[in-house]
């Protein structure tokens, strides 16, 4: 009696001993992880930050000509003194006027002619082969003809910032506008939904995502636009403080602009990334 007492109790005590997985076991294998990981604040001001300082150690072991490149200091300093002196203010307020009407006529645009175009086979008929062939030609070619059309006041400087910004987001809305899938048209069809509908819950959310990614590309192109042609018959703005300074060889002023202009165009393009990561929160991407 008490030896089958003993034996039923080794028995369950063996039963329910866990068995240890070895370290090639399946259950205890670690997933690899692939993706980026969490997004950390403030990480795209690492690389600018690190030129910076790149720059002012350079400067300070004398390895930089100041002549050619002043040091960060220099350049602060005068870009004070500029401030202080009410040049710079009113130059960086012309620009943004000059970059913000050629961005805005640009924006409308480019998603008009997407619209068209994406939503209609005349339209893209119609519309697409000719802003393929002015993507082809060089915009900033076309500034001795705007010239002889409009003028050399601030008109032809509007209309060729509205072209370098509407091509690239018509590009790529349109190509994403393309790129929705046919499955979903015919589902909205099945469904009966109107045009409008349509529009609203297949083609804007489908095309939202190209449309951030021509829209990021506009407001680069806004800015690059602009160095040019404020170099041209102009009497103020950024571009025309740094033409004044490469007539009198004053390389820190020209890196005060260099300078604005970058701070703009990193800022813009934050602003851009915010919106396209609230308006797009509810897809699941690498980026978030």
């Amino acid at each position: 009696m008490s030896a089958a007492v003993t034996t039923t109790s080794t028995t369950t005590t063996t039963a329910t001993t866990p068995v240890t997985a070895t370290e090639d076991s399946p259950q205890v294998r670690r997933r690899r992880r692939l993706s980026p990981g969490k997004r950390l604040p403030a990480t795209r001001l690492l690389g600018p930050a690190l030129i910076l300082a790149l720059w002012a150690a350079a400067s300070a072991a004398g390895q930089l000509d100041p002549s050619a490149i002043p040091a960060p200091w220099t350049v602060l300093e005068t870009s004070v003194h500029l401030w202080t002196a009410g040049t710079l203010p009113t130059d960086i307020l012309t620009s943004l006027q000059r970059a913000g009407s050629g961005f805005a006529i640009g924006l409308v645009a480019g998603i008009a002619l997407a619209l068209a175009s994406g939503l209609s086979r005349t339209g893209e008929a119609l519309i697409d082969g000719s802003v393929q062939l002015n993507r082809a030609i060089p915009t900033l070619g076309l500034i001795p003809l705007f010239i002889l059309w409009l003028g050399i006041g601030e008109t032809f400087k509007v209309a060729i910032i509205a072209i370098v910004v509407y091509i690239p987001i018509y590009l790529n809305t349109h190509s994403a506008l393309s790129g929705i899938d046919h499955r979903y048209v015919e589902l909205a069809e099945v469904q009966g939904l109107s045009r409008y509908a349509f529009i609203r819950r297949i083609v804007i959310p489908g095309a939202l995502p190209g449309f951030f990614v021509g829209l990021r590309l506009g407001v680069t192109g806004s800015w690059l636009g602009l160095v040019v042609l404020e170099q041209i018959n102009a009497t103020s703005g950024l571009g025309y403080m740094m033409f004044q300074a490469q007539n009198y060889g004053q390389t820190d002023v020209i890196l005060v602009g260099l300078v604005v202009y970058g701070v703009f165009g990193l800022i813009s393009d934050s602003a851009v990334r915010l919106i396209e990561r609230r308006v797009l929160s509810w897809r699941r991407t690498l980026s978030n």
